[in-house]
């Protein structure tokens, strides 16, 4: 078994894609054991456990499905055993601790990520361990110095920030790689494909990519990873491209009587409202144009992959932390220009009535007290909002 060197909160799909799977591939991968923690339920640890925390990657390839055993995980424990989550941060060989909660997950409510990490934290100060990098690898944006300020905010004991100042390296990080739920016939594929009955196998597609901007002072695993000093432009990239062409997807295409990407994605209709939204989101970005379009080239090609069954459903969870990271910056922009941008209040009016069913009026209004406040009063946006909301996604013939 390998040793315990790093440390996950959030054992789910993603995680596992993505963070786990980095790890496994490195050239160092046998002194790099993650113990990796459930966000919420036991169910997943135990069923990894039950396997030798060992699971089944599956990558599918418009081409065909590969199968690969990830190795990485050292340890698996419910969020419930914070005695182990306690003694794991405090081991002076851990150097790294990664984090997959999702953009709700950093608030400063004492059950959410941050305070448990304060505890971890104090427990490591208390056995006089050093150095220790946090990295944060969900869709947030400058989500390492969200990180530390919740955290700060959290360490109340008295002298725990200032050593949290010293010894606590808040690393930032864009990450991506399409990552479905895992369903009862992926399960059946990998027992026919591999003959091993997996509990946990995890799907995902052939692109990945992960950027980081930290120190690592403790050391980490050799990631075949991007490093730089600004994760921004990265960032923005993806966020505004990737997952507020995501976004339009999931509402709009659930209201026009699709069920995933790919389906959404073959709707000529949607299909030129995302480029529409890419138009409009494109302007801000920091990338030469000549690379930003061959990156739409390259989402379009991993949104119509037949073989990845990714559901809108899934993606229009936690709207009302999503919106705001991947809409209303370009939103805010356009509308300081003095440009009345069809893109993002298109993605606007789609989720108003996801979140608030019934009158358009009274979607918007809700939807903007909710995410942008400060365009509440902005009477040409919500009229514009309102029209789109009222009638403009019509169900797919």
């Amino acid at each position: 078994m390998r040793p315990v060197r790093a440390v996950h909160l959030g054992l789910g799909a993603f995680f596992r894609a993505h963070q786990a799977w980095y790890t496994d591939r490195a050239p160092d991968a046998d002194d790099w054991g993650i113990a990796a923690f459930t966000g919420r339920s036991a169910t997943l640890a135990e069923r990894l456990r039950a396997q030798d925390c060992a699971y089944t990657l599956v990558t599918r390839a418009p081409d065909g499905p590969t199968y690969e055993r990830i190795g990485s995980l050292a340890a698996v424990h419910a969020a419930s055993e914070q005695e182990a989550w306690l003694h794991h941060l405090s081991r002076p060989e851990v150097a790294v601790v990664t984090i997959t909660v999702t953009e709700a997950g950093y608030g400063t409510d004492p059950a959410g990520a941050p305070a448990r990490l304060v505890a971890g934290l104090a427990a490591r100060r208390a056995a006089g361990t050093g150095a220790l990098s946090l990295v944060p690898c969900d869709n947030l944006p400058h989500n390492g110095e969200v990180l530390r300020a919740a955290v700060r905010e959290l360490a109340t004991e008295p002298g725990l920030a200032s050593w949290i100042d010293d010894h606590v390296d808040f690393v930032t990080t864009m990450v991506d790689r399409i990552t479905p739920a895992t369903t009862d016939a992926d399960r059946a594929e990998v027992r026919e494909a591999t003959g091993f009955d997996d509990l946990a196998p995890v799907v995902t597609e052939p692109y990945s990519e992960w950027v980081l901007s930290g120190a690592f002072p403790a050391g980490r695993p050799a990631w075949d990873a991007t490093f730089v000093d600004d994760v921004a432009p990265y960032e923005q990239r993806k966020l505004w491209l990737l997952n507020g062409a995501h976004s339009l997807l999931a509402y709009a295409g659930l209201l026009r009587g699709h069920e995933t990407v790919e389906q959404a994605i073959g709707d000529p209709v949607l299909h030129g409202w995302v480029e529409e939204w890419w138009d409009e989101a494109s302007r801000r970005l920091p990338q030469d144009p000549a690379e930003t379009r061959a990156y739409r080239a390259a989402l379009l090609e991993r949104f119509a992959n037949p073989a990845i069954r990714h559901l809108l459903t899934q993606i229009a969870m936690d709207g009302p932390q999503k919106i705001p990271a991947r809409i209303l910056p370009s939103l805010r922009a356009e509308r300081a220009a003095g440009r009345l941008p069809t893109g993002s209040t298109r993605v606007l009016a789609a989720w108003a009535p996801h979140h608030t069913p019934g009158p358009a009026e009274v979607a918007i209004d809700r939807a903007l007290d909710l995410v942008a406040p400060d365009l509440r009063d902005d009477a040409e946006l919500r009229d514009a909002a309102v029209a789109l909301a009222a009638g403009g996604f019509e169900a797919r013939r």
